[in-house]
């Protein structure tokens, strides 16, 4: 009886010490999947997507990771995307790249030379909502309710209408366009 109880603890020990592994070799992985790059900022497309010209005059447009800023026609859109090229248009920005979406945009986390994050920023400034479907930061989480405590920007609305609403309501054949009063974009 004892030696099937050592038995047991030494299959146990090994089968966590697998799965231990495992984990640890699966985090390296998602680790190397990010593909770091820089390059100059020369368009803004709206408040979570911009290109960016790459070594050899090379353009790729950038979906910012973790972030849903406001489509076209809602409240904020206009701030959003001015906001965001203040703060990077025309800069040199480095890249973590993690993904490419279906419209083959690269999708990553983009730092200023000052160690700020986009994502972040435009979080921070309540411009935008955490993408929660494709994100779990948690950083990004608790700027987001940072900003909403604080009514920052969208926030002063305490029913905004997330992105992804606005366009499930459009694939559905459902217009927005008088859903919302957009007087910020007046300031």
């Amino acid at each position: 009886m004892k030696l099937l109880l050592n038995k047991m603890k030494f299959t146990s020990f090994i089968l966590v010490s697998v799965l231990f592994l495992f984990s640890c070799n699966n985090s390296s992985q998602e680790a190397n999947n990010s593909k770091s790059t820089s390059g100059k900022v020369i368009a803004i497309i709206d408040g979570d997507t911009y290109d960016i010209l790459l070594d050899g005059n090379k353009t790729v447009r950038i979906r910012m990771e973790g972030i849903d800023a406001p489509e076209k026609g809602m409240p904020f859109y206009r701030v959003a995307k001015k906001y965001l090229g203040e703060l990077c248009f025309e800069k040199n920005v480095r890249l973590e790249i993690h993904d490419t979406d279906s419209r083959g945009r690269k999708i990553a986390f983009t730092y200023l030379d000052d160690g700020r994050e986009l994502s972040h920023e435009m979080i921070k400034a309540g411009l935008a909502w955490h993408f929660t479907k494709y994100n779990k930061d948690k950083d990004l989480a608790n700027l987001e309710v940072q900003a909403r405590v604080s009514k920052t920007g969208l926030w002063t609305d305490e029913s905004a209408m997330p992105p992804w609403d606005n366009r499930r309501l459009h694939r559905n054949g459902i217009s927005t366009k008088d859903s919302f009063d957009i007087q910020e974009e007046q300031k």
